[in-house]
């Protein structure tokens, strides 16, 4: 068991919607701003907030989830994340105690404050309350005796009405205001299904952050967070070791633009210290894959917003579809899985595998699942499991019936994946880290390709 200090904090709120983020990443901006080694990271299965995280401000972090991980991995991946950073922002996810099921706090921000004794603040919206805000902070803090929050910022407020409320606050609840926020369109972040859009495609955002950013050094106490930040206890962790399965240093050729852009970049790293290599390359505006590439990996996105670039890309679609028919392994998520169908929105896409996906206008399925294999393939034998995600609003004819699907509660589950010795493509977005064995078995499969 080894200790590290780890100066955190954690921004939290009541609900969704509430503003967590928009602070959050003000917050980071703030940080960076100043010349502190920042890094950030994400409660839950969400890989957006984390694509604006680094992409944006330029923090590096990861997801922390304790339905995909353990604790003691978490708490490792935690320690070697930040190694020499300065200070680490953890946000939220839904409302503060929300865990699996609408029942239980497994997996909530709550768990991971509890288990990496972080110290918490909340993001309270004022709007249309004053003494009540008493009667919800107070309930947030005290609901359980272990809740970490320390203190508030105040969002969607006026001067006026903090200087109103700040006292009341921190004298019946006994927490700290470190500030407010005042609602401003100049900083507002625009929203989609998935959440907050994709960072390539948000107008200004750069300016927004910086307009934000101003703001909170305004009416913000930051070196007072930076204060409560140092004084999070030591955290204890078990070292992650992770040992090659390769030598040959395969290419894994990963998509990467607008259209492919939802990785958990914990599955990326752990293929590299696996001892793969990463190329990034674009369906949309490359010609082929690249020239070394021993392997494929398509993630996530909205190729939907992209369907010109991708079905007039022949000469890449050609490619992908080349080299998949020669037994270069693929592995294809969501968006990624679409995009080797042969039509998106009756656009021709690779078409590796038959079939056509469409807009169903709602929410086709969302949440944890874990998958089991119903035969050997790539990634594992019959029988081996792995833990997923799934938030999607498209569907297809053609989901594949090689693994069986259930969630994390209840027990509904369907049939999912195209599996075989080179292929593993499905809606599901797979998290490495909840078995191992799948990214091994992935790299080992690049480098057979690589020196058959």
């Amino acid at each position: 068991m080894k200790s590290k200090k780890i100066p955190r904090i954690m921004i939290a709120a009541p609900r969704s919607g509430g503003g967590k983020t928009t602070i959050t990443c003000g917050l980071l901006q703030t940080l960076v701003n100043r010349n502190i080694d920042t890094c950030s990271f994400k409660v839950g299965p969400d890989y957006i907030d984390p694509l604006f995280h680094r992409e944006i401000i330029g923090t590096r972090g990861a997801n922390l989830d304790l339905f995909f991980m353990t604790e003691e991995k978490l708490k490792g991946l935690m320690a070697e994340v930040t190694y020499d950073s300065e200070i680490s922002v953890i946000e939220g996810v839904m409302g503060y105690y929300d865990g699996l099921g609408g029942k239980s706090t497994k997996a909530s921000a709550y768990e991971i404050s509890k288990v990496t004794k972080t110290p918490v603040i909340l993001v309270i919206d004022v709007h249309g309350a004053a003494l009540s805000l008493c009667a919800e902070i107070d309930g947030f803090k005290n609901f359980k005796k272990d809740s970490n929050i320390k203190g508030v910022i105040l969002n969607n407020c006026s001067k006026m009405m903090s200087v109103l409320v700040k006292d009341t606050i921190e004298d019946l609840c006994g927490v700290k205001v470190f500030g407010y926020v005042p609602r401003d369109e100049r900083y507002s972040l625009e929203s989609r299904h998935l959440g907050l859009v994709n960072s390539f495609e948000v107008k200004d955002l750069k300016e927004k952050l910086s307009i934000l950013s101003k703001q909170m050094e305004e009416t913000v106490d930051i070196d007072s967070v930076i204060e409560l930040a140092n004084s999070a206890d030591v955290l204890e962790y078990e070292e992650l070791k992770i040992n090659k399965v390769t030598d040959k240093k395969p290419v894994i050729a990963v998509a990467k633009d607008s259209s492919f852009c939802f990785y958990y970049k914990e599955n990326l790293d752990l293929l590299i210290k696996l001892g793969a290599e990463v190329e990034y390359f674009s369906p949309e505006r490359d010609e082929m894959l690249p020239p070394y590439a021993s392997a494929i990996y398509l993630g996530g996105g909205y190729p939907e917003l992209h369907l010109k670039e991708l079905g007039e890309n022949i000469s890449m679609k050609k490619s992908i579809k080349n080299a998949i028919d020669g037994g270069m392994p693929v592995f294809a998520e969501c968006g990624g899985f679409m995009y080797l169908l042969q039509s998106m929105l009756n656009n021709e896409m690779v078409g590796v595998l038959p079939g056509e996906s469409w807009n169903t206008g709602s929410l086709n399925r969302f949440g944890y699942i874990e998958i089991t294999a119903k035969k050997d393939n790539m990634m594992c034998k019959k029988g081996g499991s792995i833990k997923a995600h799934e938030f999607h609003y498209f569907d297809t004819d053609n989901n594949g019936d090689d693994f069986i699907a259930s969630k994390a509660y209840g027990n509904n589950g369907w049939e999912c994946e195209h599996a075989n010795e080179s292929m593993f493509a499905g809606f599901p977005h797979l998290y490495f880290y909840s078995n191992i064995e799948f990214a091994k078995n992935f790299v080992l499969a690049a480098e057979k390709y690589l020196t058959r």
